[in-house]
């Protein structure tokens, strides 16, 4: 095939941008206006739009159907049940468009960063692509209570879950359309913790996810409930670190849309060591502080250390690097004790530091400061115990 022949090829590839909406009679119009008359003036590729009605209780119907009869490149869904998950798990899943994408019906994020989000996915050279509002390059204006409560979501999950990507839940997003089919058939949430799931599944199935950085301003007529989506967040994530405790959380797909892998096993093993640090940090807090109640912080510190880095390895031991059986047990547990007393090393030289800086320091700034002490040794310790404690080339290994 020529270079002529292909860039005709290219642009005759199909991008279908889906708008999920629920009663927004009021703007519906307005928008879809603005989208389609800025992709048929500069977008070069064919395009669609779908409006995807999630259960609306307005004229919100009557708006999507009238604009569908107006525009030849507009269509209307309607859909029996609210969530913007299952509103696009069931126009990407039924989607013949070699890309498919999203965006929120306020237009919050500025509409010349599309192009740049789905480029590389016509190109091939990405699997998925995201807006980020986090990303340096990016303009962002909502308030501050917005901005501290996804720079945290954000942040949780690259502690926790071992996320790559800088923001799970900007309205913008794409994905080629063979690769979302494969990974819609894994991903299980159909509200707003939907984004988060697939992008989770799609990094731990070694999938290339592209990041662009956008220009948002916030909507101040959002409807969101903020505590809500928060909390079922959480849930969502509770969920995916139990599937991948289980061993499931990716998909096996063609060898043409994987990007190059770790070194075997790191991938699964980050994850779960991720997740199993994340709730050995949780004992470790709640032992502390309730041992801080009787005795030097020193001492609360050694001992909360202590009982929760055994705990730490066995599970590590059985979850993270999949040895089973008593042989060698003891053994590890020693072993993985040199990594715990690096860990108190720097954490009680973070205490001892933070004595001579701030004497009156409060329990809630010593905390803070053993949290980030223990973050790097977390690093240290799974460094340890990967190439040393468990390393498979040791002998003595009984495995599943």
């Amino acid at each position: 095939m020529t270079v002529t022949e292909s860039a005709v090829v290219t642009r005759t590839m199909l991008v279908e941008v889906v708008v999920p909406v629920y009663n927004e009679e009021h703007v519906l119009e307005r928008c879809v206006r603005r989208l389609h008359g800025y992709l048929d003036e500069t977008f070069p590729y064919p395009f669609r739009i779908t409006v995807a009605d999630n259960a609306s209780t307005d004229g919100t119907w009557a708006v999507a159907t009238a604009l569908a009869s107006e525009f030849a490149q507009v269509r209307a869904v309607h859909l029996d049940l609210k969530g913007r998950g299952r509103a696009l798990r069931q126009v990407w899943g039924a989607s013949e468009a070699d890309v498919v994408a999203y965006m929120d019906v306020d237009l919050s994020t500025g509409l010349e960063a599309f192009l740049p989000l789905v480029a590389p996915l016509l190109s091939g050279h990405s699997d998925l692509a995201i807006g980020s509002r986090l990303h340096r390059g990016s303009a962002v204006v909502r308030g501050p209570k917005r901005e501290f409560i996804s720079r945290t979501y954000n942040v949780l999950l690259r502690a926790t879950m071992a996320a790559k990507f800088s923001d799970a839940q900007c309205g913008f997003k794409a994905a080629r359309g063979d690769v979302i089919k494969r990974l819609l058939t894994e991903v299980e949430d159909n509200a707003w913790f939907f984004d988060t799931e697939l992008l989770l599944l799609a990094e731990r199935s070694g999938l290339r996810i592209h990041e662009v950085p956008v220009d948002w301003v916030d909507d101040p007529d959002s409807r969101v409930d903020i505590v809500r989506t928060v909390l079922d967040d959480l849930r969502g994530m509770a969920r995916v670190a139990r599937r991948s405790l289980a061993g499931r959380g990716r998909v096996d797909l063609p060898v043409r849309v994987r990007q190059a892998k770790l070194p075997p096993g790191l991938g699964w093993q980050l994850a779960s060591f991720a997740v199993v640090g994340a709730l050995s940090t949780a004992a470790y807090v709640l032992l502390y502080l309730a041992l801080r109640q009787l005795m030097p912080a020193l001492a609360a510190n050694f001992l909360a250390q202590a009982l929760t880095a055994v705990a730490n390895t066995a599970a590590n031991r059985r979850f993270t690097f999949g040895v089973t059986g008593a042989q060698d047990a003891l053994k590890h547990q020693v072993e993985g004790g040199i990594a715990f007393l690096i860990g108190l090393a720097l954490s009680s030289g973070a205490i001892a530091l933070l004595g001579t800086a701030a004497p009156g320091a409060s329990h809630t700034t010593e905390l803070l400061t053993l949290v980030l002490a223990n973050a790097v040794a977390t690093l240290v310790r799974f460094g340890l115990l990967r190439v040393w404690v468990f390393n498979p080339k040791r002998a003595g290994r009984g495995r599943e």
